[in-house]
């Protein structure tokens, strides 16, 4: 994995964990919904990403 994709991924988590800390803030604290919400965020943006960039080069 190059630098550019490493840095790529580090803004996107950065980016996300500021919306995570920003939705448990303003939307009512910790509750289900909130978690849900965080979970299914992160699996809907990280793991085509997974799949597309790291999957592919461990198999190289």
């Amino acid at each position: 994995m190059n630098a550019v994709k490493i840095i790529g991924f580090s803004v996107l988590a950065l980016v996300w964990l500021w919306l995570c800390r920003t939705l448990i803030a303003y939307g009512g604290g910790f509750n289900m919904k909130n978690i849900f919400l965080i979970v299914a965020s992160g699996i809907i943006i990280f793991v085509p990403l997974w799949k597309k960039y790291i999957r592919r080069d461990n198999n190289r």
